[in-house]
């Protein structure tokens, strides 16, 4: 089994352009989640698929490896199918990691190949007990909802009402797809529920698919503002 993690990186975005290039202690954001990457000992290669030429430029520029791809996608997940299939070298799986966690411990990487060595395994995430419970109520944060076989059931944002007694758990962004899944997804018209809640992962559940979960202990530090660099180097400088 041949897995290839990749790192979709756009320059566009809406509260922080240019977000990869961002400089956090002496190296740049791309830089830091792809070096954690290459630490995942599942990885027979780690790629960035980008699409604007700066981006592409630096990732050369300290020793990755990168690949264009088109302005016009929509997800990420869309830029990832675009890249496995323009590469010469074939992968049995592909990892979806996310350019804005410079701090991914390559562990979880690891953790998802392995959910692959079931044969029923299709697509594969990660989910974390939350112990915080202002993230209950955060609604930038997804939750997820796994039957007792960890099979994903629901993803949400909004909990409605709390329930003292239920232990709750928050969706961790990475995913996996076997390669031919991977395509076969990107195919799907947006459903409904993936408009009312904003989430992707609900088009592939509504079209049927089934979503293994894998239960991680490490906590995520993700980047959608200049503040929240600020925050990443007050800890970590």
């Amino acid at each position: 089994m041949k897995a290839i993690g990749i790192i979709p990186a756009r320059y566009a975005s809406s509260r922080f352009p240019g977000k990869p290039l961002a400089d956090i202690l002496g190296k740049s954001m791309i830089q830091r989640v792809y070096e954690q990457c290459k630490k995942a000992n599942s990885l027979s290669e780690v790629i960035v698929a980008t699409d604007y030429k700066r981006i592409f430029n630096h990732v050369i520029s300290f020793g990755g490896k990168a690949l264009m791809t088109a302005t016009t996608h929509l997800s990420g997940t869309d830029r990832c199918n675009e890249a496995i299939q323009s590469l010469e070298t074939k992968y049995d799986i592909a990892i979806n990691i996310q350019g804005d966690e410079p701090y991914i411990n390559p562990q979880q990487i690891d953790q998802i190949v392995s959910l692959f060595s079931s044969e029923k395994v299709s697509i594969a995430t990660l989910a974390k007990k939350i112990e915080d419970k202002e993230i209950i109520t955060d609604i930038t944060s997804p939750k997820i909802i796994f039957d007792t076989d960890k099979i994903a059931q629901s993803f949400f944002r909004k909990i409605s009402q709390i329930n003292p007694n239920q232990t709750y758990y928050k969706h961790i962004g990475i995913y996996g797809y076997r390669a031919q899944t991977l395509t076969e997804i990107c195919k799907f018209p947006a459903s409904e529920n993936e408009k009312t809640e904003r989430l992707e992962q609900l088009r592939w559940l509504d079209n049927g698919c089934k979503i293994k979960v894998g239960i991680t202990t490490f906590e995520s530090l993700s980047v959608d503002t200049p503040e929240d660099i600020e925050k990443i180097k007050a800890k970590l400088g």
